[in-house]
């Protein structure tokens, strides 16, 4: 269980680390469409992609948050799916490295 609690704090930090940069970029897409309507035809595909992102983020977070309550509920045993997820989560959800 060791190192399913390191993977999850891993997973948790990257998912912070990634919410932060997304929203800081879609504040600057934010204050640059504020500036003129006319640059929404420009960004505003790269703003729903941030949006986007942040909703990815909030499922992984759902998902290891019930991983959690699992574990600290006594049921220590992952199913295949489980595994399946967390695997997904770690390695399939990577914009730079880090899960999203």
């Amino acid at each position: 269980m060791k190192k399913l609690d390191h993977y999850l704090e891993d997973a948790i930090q990257n998912i912070v680390d990634d919410r932060k940069v997304t929203r800081e970029l879609l504040d600057d897409v934010i204050r640059y469409i504020s500036k003129n309507e006319e640059h929404h035809k420009y960004v505003g595909q790269t703003a729903a992609k941030y949006v986007e992102t942040l909703q990815r983020s909030n499922e992984q977070l759902v998902k290891i948050s019930a991983l959690i309550h699992k574990q600290q509920s006594g049921d220590t045993g992952l199913s295949d799916s489980d595994r399946a997820e967390i695997f997904d989560m770690l390695q399939g959800g990577t914009d730079n490295g880090k899960a999203t």
